[in-house]
């Protein structure tokens, strides 16, 4: 198999480990910049790269950030038009993306979430706020990895205070539930070809409530209990990514998904669970090539119209 990872920058952990996952496994693999490419929109689409040709590449592994996501997701795209294997679609990285959207997916499959208001304007502040049982209250841009973006508002001054400073700056926001009992603690599923392949727990460092490894979380490894393990694959399916992490919050009631995750890093759940994360990515991606395509999950739409 000849494998294109698509990723910033070649010395990032995920990125090395997927070169090494794909020469153990006796594969070709380059790493590209998808912005280092130039997409020709024509009869027959191509992709190009330092002045050359983007071609005869069996399965690409896209890995998509923050900055910049939507010329890379465009570079995604390009590369199906092409005829070539991608382990996440360009339409569900999208998805995955915007938190709204994820939301909407997760919702129309009927799984379990925390109560959550996309709200506009401060009219209806009062009444979110019930609906939600708060405060304090989770305010969330609709994009934003890592932590960043999400905001915990214990009073109501100030997530009035925090919303008109957001709106003002024309973000988009999320009031979610706060859930009292799953307080800097989560747990991260990462699903690969509609199986779970990993899980660990996260906490978070004294006096942080967000749980990511990014801000000096812990983690260890948990064996997942049945009803967490179908709860990620299924929220993984609804969105409709091949590749992915689920952060699931532990409540009394059972699991609540928080997000889906289309380019989840994996460092530390290699270290917490010794499960080697990018041999599975890799074999997957193999499946694809060798056209078993029916590995692929189909997103659960609802109404309304697509990301952009």
């Amino acid at each position: 198999m000849r494998l294109l990872v698509l990723s910033r920058q070649r010395i990032l952990y995920s990125t090395r480990r997927f070169r090494e996952a794909a020469v153990a496994r006796g594969h070709e693999v380059r790493v590209l910049d998808p912005f280092a490419c130039s997409l020709a929109i024509e009869r027959r689409p191509s992709l190009y790269a330092a002045g050359r040709k983007v071609a005869g590449w069996d399965c690409s592994i896209p890995r998509v950030g923050t900055r910049g996501s939507a010329h890379a997701t465009a570079v995604v795209a390009q590369l199906e038009t092409m005829g070539v294997a991608v382990v996440n679609r360009a339409e569900a990285i999208l998805r995955a993306r915007d938190k709204l959207r994820s939301l909407q997916c997760l919702s129309a499959a009927g799984l379990p979430l925390p109560r959550t208001v996309a709200i506009s304007g401060p009219a209806e502040l009062d009444r979110v706020l019930d609906r939600v049982g708060g405060p304090p209250v989770v305010l969330k841009l609709f994009q934003g990895t890592q932590g960043v973006g999400v905001i915990l508002a214990e009073t109501r001054s100030a997530a009035e205070a925090t919303l008109e400073t957001l709106w003002a700056l024309g973000e988009s926001v999320l009031v979610q539930e706060f859930v009292v009992e799953s307080k800097g603690r989560d747990v991260r599923v990462l699903v690969v070809g509609g199986e779970v392949v990993a899980a660990m727990r996260r906490t978070a460092r004294e006096g942080e409530w967000r749980s990511n490894l990014h801000r000096g979380g812990g983690a260890a490894a948990v064996d997942l209990e049945p009803a967490y393990g179908r709860t990620a694959v299924e929220a993984v399916r609804a969105v409709g990514l091949g590749v992915a992490g689920v952060d699931l919050l532990e409540t009394r009631d059972g699991p609540r998904v928080m997000e889906v995750n289309a380019s989840p890093g994996f460092e530390g759940l290699e270290r917490a669970t010794g499960v080697d994360i990018a041999d599975a990515v890799v074999a997957y991606a193999e499946s694809l090539a060798g056209g078993d395509r029916d590995r692929f999950p189909e997103a659960i739409n609802p109404p309304g119209p697509r990301s952009v």
